[in-house]
């Protein structure tokens, strides 16, 4: 199989850079690499997801599903310290240049393990927010799996936030949501990228 950033392993040779970002007001610190999703930059796709993204109100953790080498998370942690923030990926190399980056970073109420999109979580794993910046080249069903499954994992009043581009499956993904969660809203749409919301209860 050829490599992808949802890969297990990717085979690509390692080419490591590190490179500051500005997101909600914290200058942070990201060492990316080959085999990995957007390594020369955060994508605008996340970023769109990280500065729209709002808690909610209701008491837990939170959970970044792909998440790459953890600029979501780690953005959130930075912001949310009384939250335990989790971060699950396949990517085996995503995962440690993720706990390198919660390092780099300085942020301790993180905590990475690998998944393949939520098949990791135990059934008791429940989350106040749910964030998840899909990998749409895994294809549609794997998208929709992750969409289904989230509400499984939420607490009563969680949400899970979604960012997803309009010619990539916005509006079959908003079919999909409006079957599974109660209130389905679409918060932002900026340069044909959708932010879609989710609540459960």
């Amino acid at each position: 199989m050829s490599d992808h950033y949802y890969s297990e392993n990717p085979t690509v040779e390692s080419d490591r850079k590190t490179w500051e970002y500005k997101l909600r007001d914290f200058t942070l610190s990201f060492t990316t690499d080959a085999g990995v999703f957007s390594k020369n930059e955060i994508d605008f796709g996340s970023k769109v997801l990280i500065e729209a993204f709002e808690m909610p109100l209701v008491e837990g953790d939170v959970l970044d599903v792909g998440c790459g080498y953890g600029p979501i998370g780690i953005t959130l942690a930075k912001q949310f310290q009384d939250r335990l923030i989790k971060m699950v990926d396949v990517n085996e190399r995503a995962l440690q240049l993720a706990k390198q980056n919660a390092v780099q970073n300085e942020v301790e109420n993180i905590a990475i393990k690998k998944s393949d999109a939520l098949k990791g979580l135990e059934k008791s794993d429940t989350f106040a927010a749910i964030l998840t910046n899909p990998p749409i080249r895994a294809g549609k069903k794997v998208v929709h799996e992750i969409l289904e499954t989230s509400y499984e994992h939420l607490v009563n009043g969680g949400e899970l936030w979604v960012v997803i581009q309009k010619k990539q499956g916005a509006p079959s993904a908003i079919d999909k949501l409006n079957e599974v969660f109660e209130e389905v809203e679409v918060v932002l749409k900026k340069k044909g990228y959708y932010i879609i919301k989710s609540k459960k209860g």
